[in-house]
């Protein structure tokens, strides 16, 4: 039987421990002993990219802001639907996240951050969302397990009202914006309606085939 093989060790802003690990080809992410991500389950990833991007395949010069670069597959999964005319600004908290996906030896998310027309930027996604009001074209949101966070505390406030409010106002009209939770959360969907948003939610599996249940909630203005 294989066995896990730790990686690196390192800690979110907060103190939480978050472990890397390989096994049998595949990666994990741990955070606090709890899998996070996996390079083996991410399918619910990739359909919160197509939740967004689907109306941005024709939109010239589309603006997408990515919230959690992960192991990146949101970020190839809009790659492969925006036009070359595109921009990508994917916000990542964890500078070891943007270190891991950099490194080609591991085979993450170097090539598609090599991709002309993403920015990568090491920051807390909710400064880039206060700084930019009525700028992107569409949101996605994946810096966690959902609103209950397990990186970093502070995450928490970007699924509640005054930071759903800052995201809602940092989208065009017409733009949309989406969540990604481990868990169904209505709590969540209430609090996207009250700041006047219409909402869907969307069942997307681990794997393409099955798998756990992840939840996805698209927002638009009414």
């Amino acid at each position: 039987m294989k066995k896990f093989e730790r990686i690196e060790e390192t800690a979110s802003p907060d103190g939480t421990p978050l472990t890397l690990y390989r096994h049998d080809g595949a990666y994990y992410l741990h955070a606090a002993g709890v899998e996070l991500m996996s390079t083996r389950r991410h399918h619910s990833e990739e359909r919160l990219a197509g939740l967004v991007c689907q109306s941005l395949t024709e939109t010239p010069e589309a603006q997408l802001l990515i919230g959690g670069l992960g192991f990146a597959f949101t970020l190839r999964a809009a790659l492969t639907l925006l036009r070359p005319d595109a921009s990508v600004l994917v916000v990542e908290l964890l500078e070891a996240v943007i270190r891991w996906n950099r490194d080609p030896g591991l085979g993450l998310g170097a090539a598609a951050l090599e991709d002309p027309r993403v920015t990568l930027l090491h920051d807390d996604v909710a400064n880039v969302l206060a700084s930019s009001p009525a700028r992107f074209h569409g949101i996605t949101l994946d810096v966690d397990n959902g609103t209950d966070a397990l990186t970093s505390a502070r995450n928490a406030r970007l699924y509640h009202d005054q930071g759903i409010r800052t995201a809602a106002a940092a989208l065009r009209a017409g733009g949309s914006l989406a969540y990604w939770s481990a868990d169904a959360d209505p709590r969540l969907a209430a609090a996207l309606r009250r700041a006047g948003l219409d909402v869907e939610e969307t069942v997307a599996r681990a794997y393409a085939g099955g798998g756990a249940r992840h939840y996805l909630y698209l927002a638009r203005r009414r």
